[in-house]
Order: C-alpha cells, then structure tokens, then sequence
C-alpha cells in the first residue's frame, strides 16, 4: 500500500480535492492531505465542499493540517498542486524531493510500467529537475463556486492519469 501527501497551501481547496478523490477511487491507498502555511483545524470551504460534491465526492470532516515530519518521513510519493509546494519541500524537507512532484508533472512524465514507483520517481530526478509555470493547478481560494468546480474536475482528470501509476 502506498502512502501519498496531497500538499497544496492552506489545505482547504486544492489537497482536499486530491486527497478527498484518491480516497474514494483507490481505497488501499493511504491518503494524507497537507498545506505549507495552514491555520489549524479549518474546516473546508462551503465551496470545496460542494465543488467536489459535483463530480460525487465528498471529505467530510476534513480540518486543514499543516505538513508533518512524520507524514513526510513516511510518504511514498508527494504530490504538490504546485511548483512552490514543490519548493516548500525542497527547502524544508530536503530528504523528500526525490519523491516529491506536481500533479500535473507526474500526469505527464510518470512511466507506466510494472516496475517500482520509487524506480519510476528516481528515473525523473525530481529533486532537480525546474519548476516550470505550466505545473500550478490554479488556486481557486477568492474565487467563485465555478472556479472551485473547474479546479475538482481538473484534478479529477489529473489522478485519472496519475493514480493507476501508483
């Protein structure tokens, strides 16, 4: 079973879409959904909430969380919604960079093959590879409830690519 980070900035919108998705599809993975600068404890938005509840999902009782050592430590592979959680991880969390991309690289550049996700991660050399400005899942936080739903609908089409490579 692996364990995969959804990481995105205040763990409100973006990881929750992704973790809230993962769950749901692929039961045997361990989700963990975490922010970069997270007030604790928020509950999601009433947004969030009905922007996944569109495309049949749901994350009740989710509270925002900030990124833990030990979720880190543990984690398989971190999927970031964009390059400056990627370079959060980088900076803070060195150890993990090698393991630790965009959604939208990983939809794009992950193998598809029988060999192991820490092989297929360490072939796209992540902790040094450039962030480019095409990897950002655009935050919808300030935005409207259609701005929520094209975020859920992007990221469900993005782990459509991305969790059966896990």
């Amino acid at each position: 079973m692996a364990k995969v980070i959804f990481l995105c900035t205040g763990n409100a919108a973006r990881s929750v879409m992704g973790g809230a998705i993962a769950r749901m599809r692929h039961p045997e993975i361990e989700v963990v959904t975490a922010g970069t600068h997270v007030v604790e404890g928020m509950p999601m938005s009433w947004r969030t909430r009905d922007a996944l509840a569109g495309i049949g999902y749901q994350a009740d009782g989710h509270r925002s969380t900030q990124l833990r050592v030990g979720d880190v430590a543990d984690a398989d592979l971190i999927i970031a919604m964009a390059g400056e959680h990627v370079a959060y991880i980088r900076r803070a969390y060195p150890e993990a960079a090698d393991r630790t991309a965009t959604l939208k690289r990983l939809a794009r550049d992950l193998a598809v093959d029988d060999s192991p996700l820490r092989d297929r991660l360490a072939a796209l050399a992540l902790a040094s590879t450039a962030l480019e400005a095409w990897e950002d899942v655009v935050d919808p936080a300030g935005g409207e409830l259609e701005d929520f739903e094209a975020c859920a609908r992007e990221i469900d089409d993005l782990l459509n690519e991305v969790l059966p490579r896990c």
